[in-house]
């Protein structure tokens, strides 16, 4: 199993060694705290359900981020306990703030995920496209800091993506 998975410690070495730099190190912090606690996608819900327009589309998004937090922060990652990669990773050193809970899966990844998905269900495509593409920098910098292996990354898109198809399902085909 063990080889199975030495294709992601290869990746975040690459991204360490041949990629980082001061400047991108920067530019991924930055884009990191922007899902730092869901900071990002709580804001996108609430001003959508601020405006009566983008009410629905922000009561939306706010049950796929309340499931994806569900799912992802307290049920998953506390019954797989995956342990981080940069203290299992010979030689990975994490650039970001410390987590202080297990990696498996990404909980930037989701929030992130569970948000731009319903965007882009519910939205013109001018804002749906956007949302998704800062919410794959989004899960892109959890990789190039070190805090996540791809596999915790990939989970966590899986599910935000999950969880905004069955909020827009709930939401907008049962109430036509």
């Amino acid at each position: 199993m063990e080889a199975f998975f030495q294709w992601e410690e290869d990746f975040l070495l690459f991204l360490q060694n041949s990629v980082r730099g001061p400047a991108f190190d920067a530019v991924m912090r930055f884009i990191t705290s922007l899902g730092d606690g869901g900071f990002l996608a709580i804001a996108v819900c609430v001003l959508l359900l601020l405006v009566p327009r983008w009410r629905k589309v922000g009561c939306t998004a706010a049950l796929s981020l309340a499931l994806d937090y569900l799912l992802v922060n307290l049920i998953l990652k506390n019954v797989i306990a995956r342990v981080r990669p940069y203290v299992l990773v010979e030689g990975l050193q994490l650039i970001t703030r410390e987590p202080s809970d297990y990696s498996f899966p990404s909980g930037h990844s989701g929030a992130a995920f569970a948000v731009a998905s319903v965007l882009f269900l519910c939205m013109p495509r001018k804002v749906g496209i956007p949302a998704v593409i800062l919410a794959a920098l989004i899960a892109f910098s959890r990789l190039y800091l070190g805090a996540h292996f791809p596999t915790d990354v990939i989970g966590g898109i899986l599910i935000g993506c999950l969880t905004g198809f069955a909020a827009w399902k709930l939401v907008w085909k049962k109430h036509k």
